[in-house]
């Protein structure tokens, strides 16, 4: 892979002629947490430098995710006084009647915002986000996808960023699998993007996940670090003789 990162002089985004792709990476939830801490995804140190690969290609835009939650969450087991990954139907704070309630697990506390669970993982190259996207801020709101809350009442930052800079499609990497990065991703495709996972850079909590293996029948599409590396270096050298 070091061969073909040397083969890319200008790390900046090429200047897209009119109908070109344009990309975004979008890394989730690469934090302390979801790798060494409480609540570590197995094999999640694995894909830390294959995501800093991922970081040196020319996207339009990188942006990350991260969980930040106050210390008495709603997905937190001890909220509840309840153990670890039992679940609970919770209710949006507005939904006063208990009309919309979604099944919860109920996590082990994890990345309270300002702490060091919450902090990107050591060795992450986290200098090559544009911006920042948190999840999970008020205490009785739960959010999976970067987009928006698990009800759909409250979007993030993130549509907004998106469109501004125009971009076409969307890869993914990170942490979990079968939680964030799948939510995230479905709602990827439901915006309107053509939605990829860079199956290489991501890790699931379940050692059955099968998600990932079938995410083409639900209109998303897989690749590789290195496919990807390729195919965006070729796109590349094409733009330049196109400009030149």
């Amino acid at each position: 892979m070091s061969d073909i990162l040397s083969q890319i002089s200008d790390t900046s985004p090429p200047t897209m002629a009119p109908g070109e792709v344009v990309p975004a990476l979008i890394v989730i939830d690469m934090q302390n947490d979801f790798v060494y801490g409480s609540l570590a995804v197995p094999g999640g140190e694995s894909i830390i430098d294959p995501i800093n690969d991922l970081l040196k290609l020319p996207f339009a835009t990188k942006i990350a995710t991260r969980d930040f939650h106050p210390d008495n969450h709603v997905s937190f087991a001890r909220t509840h006084n309840q153990r670890d990954f039992e679940k609970k139907t919770i209710y949006h704070p507005e939904d006063h009647l208990e009309k919309q309630g979604i099944q919860q697990v109920l996590w082990p506390v994890h990345c309270v915002a300002y702490t060091g669970g919450a902090d990107f993982v050591p060795g992450l190259n986290s200098m090559e986000f544009e911006a920042v996207i948190h999840k999970g801020t008020h205490p009785r709101i739960e959010s999976y996808s970067a987009f928006r809350d698990i009800w759909g009442k409250g979007e993030t930052d993130l549509p907004a960023i998106l469109q501004d800079r125009g971009v076409t499609d969307i890869y993914f990497c990170g942490l979990a699998g079968d939680y964030c990065v799948k939510y995230t991703a479905i709602d990827a495709m439901q915006y309107g993007y053509k939605t990829w996972l860079v199956t290489d850079a991501i890790k699931s909590i379940s050692n059955e996940e099968t998600w990932l293996d079938t995410a083409d029948a639900k209109g998303i599409h897989s690749t590789t670090v290195e496919e990807l590396m390729k195919k965006m270096l070729s796109d590349t050298d094409r733009l330049r003789m196109h400009i030149n």
